[in-house]
């Protein structure tokens, strides 16, 4: 059965066009149920109407409830039937109520070779470590921080002029692979949690 994704982000919306390319192509059995952003002014949001799919801002101001705007995510998510939730770049933390709500059903992408420099600056933090290699993780989603069980890595070299923008570009393009070929796993449900390891069968 096809899937139906909704996918969250927050600003250019790279990794969702990778995605929304590979369903074009055949590539992934899943369709886009709804986009949305917490930030108008996301470009990724502007594309996805572009492209004809659903889309929807559920804005996060400061100071505002977590609470008001992950009820209004999730009556968006749920209005849309999605079977899976796909953050693409969404810089909001879930709170563990809203993760529970989508047990094993939240994939998310980070810019390092995780449990290596969870959190922001990822790219920046392995320059300043002197790391010799990096690269991209998509996980599962659970209630800590870029810890969830791992679906795909793919690893990519730090060279010694590197920036953190332009390692940062190197795992991009990375990420835009990795992100396709999790969503397959995922989707196919050919696998299982053997603790916090993904076994695919």
């Amino acid at each position: 059965m096809t899937a139906r994704l909704a996918i969250l982000l927050s600003g250019r919306g790279s990794n969702f066009a990778a995605i929304h390319r590979a369903i074009a192509r055949g590539e992934l059995d899943a369709e886009i149920a709804v986009v949305i952003s917490n930030r108008e002014d996301a470009s990724g949001i502007a594309r996805a109407r572009e492209w004809g799919c659903p889309a929807a801002v559920i804005p996060s101001r400061a100071g505002a409830s977590r609470e008001k705007h992950e009820a209004a995510l999730l009556d968006r998510i749920t209005a849309s039937r999605a079977d899976l939730v796909v953050l693409a770049g969404y810089m909001r933390l879930l709170s563990p109520a809203f993760v529970r709500r989508f047990e094993r059903r939240i994939v998310n992408i980070h810019p390092s070779l995780l449990p290596a420099f969870p959190g922001l600056e990822a790219q920046a933090r392995a320059i300043e470590w002197g790391v010799k290699v990096s690269g991209c993780t998509v996980h599962l989603v659970d209630d800590s921080l870029d810890g969830g069980p791992i679906l795909v890595q793919r690893a990519v070299p730090v060279e010694q002029d590197d920036t953190a923008d332009t390692l940062a570009a190197r795992i991009l393009e990375q990420e835009h692979i990795a992100f396709v070929e999790a969503l397959r796993i995922v989707v196919s449900g050919r696998f299982r949690i053997d603790g916090r390891r993904v076994v695919v069968e």
